[in-house]
């Protein structure tokens, strides 16, 4: 057990709070926030510490910028390699638009914005630095008092930052008191902000990443049963680390999405032009057998929504999974399979999902990522979304409330199922 906010005195320190506010934001002009749910994520976790006397240094990364930071901008490695590349006629010209392009990034991937939002929901106001580790940043914290909330600039304006570079994490440690981390988000990157500093400061977990632990990680070590897994997404190979850890602990594995075509195959089937990974045919062929050894459950499409080409509006009929013609795909989940899942989910105690079971960009094609939702939100069990299509389909649908865990992270959730360690929840301290 890591310990979290609650169990730590809070009165009077300074708290570096890493939160995840890499919110999208209005591609025309950059600055308008589209969707806020992080940062409402991330208000019970800092109301806490501000109703306990804290002062709070929140940071955060926001998209993938420029290694910059406003008058030090300057071309990366592999962007001077670019340069240097060119006629040396035409390396000015391209140096001075790689810079340009530089100080925009400043600019779009700027957290002032989500500063101004957060000063709206908190009812008071947000000290937004102009750097991370410049005299902005250090004069502002060393001058915030118990109450007050700033944000540090984008983490990433600096290379530094994914580097996990010591010096920059002591930096970042040496504006607080305490460190927090509610972004599991990024709790499976060892970088300064989520690991390096820890080294510095007594280390502790806020509310976010405390759910996390409880759902996913009860789930994973005492789940009460029956224990259901339901995996979909395009590949086999990107969820095979999942499925091997899942097949020791789960009694029954569905399998939807792409990637049940390089499955179907590997039971003979036919399946036209649907996505197919060959080199992960004899694999697929041992986790079944895997699967059976161990008396676990094995739930593959029965039927299929298959298409003539690959857009909504294709000409489309539903087959046998394992009887698809050439010159089709697998495009979904069919009506038989829909509610063989929805019955297995019923019958389930604790249900963990990760992956959409067909095209769910495609409103024509997401009828079976529709139905699991669905059948999750009605069924009477301890439910978990794991991130991406998943959560967004049971949000946009109106069940989040009725599902008991939606994950906050789509690549560190993906790794918790797989029972790796992650950095960011390894290097806080245990109960």
């Amino acid at each position: 057990m890591k310990k979290t906010i609650e169990d730590v005195n809070v009165q009077g320190k300074k708290v570096l709070v890493r939160v995840d506010f890499n919110v999208p934001m209005d591609k025309e002009t950059g600055t308008r926030i589209t969707d806020e749910n992080r940062i409402l994520g991330a208000l019970p976790t800092i109301k806490y510490l501000l109703s306990h006397g804290a002062a709070l240094i929140l940071c955060s990364h926001m998209g993938k910028p420029h290694n910059v930071f406003n008058d030090k901008i300057k071309l990366n490695k592999k962007e001077k390699a670019k340069v240097e590349a060119l006629p040396a006629e035409e390396q000015a010209a391209a140096t001075a638009e790689l810079l340009e392009k530089a100080k925009k990034d400043v600019k779009k991937f700027s957290l002032a914005p989500v500063a101004k939002r957060l000063s709206e929901l908190l009812g008071q106001e947000v000290i937004m630095a102009q750097d991370v580790i410049g005299p902005d940043a250090k004069a502002k914290a060393a001058a915030l008092q118990p109450g007050q909330v700033m944000v540090l600039e984008n983490l990433r304006f600096h290379a530094e930052e994914e580097k996990n570079d010591p010096e920059y994490a002591k930096a970042l440690a040496s504006y607080a008191d305490l460190y927090v981390n509610d972004a599991f988000g990024t709790a499976h990157r060892a970088h300064a902000s989520t690991a390096g500093v820890a080294d510095y400061l007594p280390a502790v977990s806020g509310y976010l990443i405390e759910k996390e632990l409880k759902f996913m990680g009860g789930a994973l070590e005492n789940p009460q049963r029956p224990f259901v897994a339901i995996l979909g997404g395009a590949k086999v190979s990107s969820k095979i680390g999942v499925i091997t850890n899942l097949i020791d602990k789960v009694d029954a594995l569905v399998i939807g999405g792409g990637m049940a075509y390089t499955f179907a195959k590997a039971m003979g089937g036919e399946v036209g032009d649907s996505l197919l990974e060959e080199d992960k045919i004899e694999l697929s062929k041992e986790i079944m057998e895997k699967a059976k050894a161990k008396g676990v459950k094995f739930l593959l499409p029965i039927d299929t929504v298959i298409a003539d080409d690959f857009s909504n509006d294709a000409h489309s009929q539903v087959v046998p999974t394992g009887a698809i013609p050439a010159g089709w795909q697998g495009m979904d989940i069919g009506p038989e399979t829909q509610k063989l899942f929805a019955e297995t989910i019923k019958g389930a105690k604790t249900v963990v999902w990760n992956g959409p079971m067909g095209v769910f960009e495609f409103p024509n094609f997401a009828k079976g990522t529709i139905a699991v939702a669905e059948a999750l939100a009605e069924a009477d069990c301890i439910s978990i979304v794991g991130g991406g299509d998943s959560a967004a389909a049971v949000t946009q649908l109106g069940f989040a409330d009725k599902i008991s865990h939606i994950s906050t992270g789509g690549g560190a959730s993906l790794e918790f199922l797989e029972g790796k360690t992650l950095p960011g929840v390894a290097a806080l301290n245990d109960k």
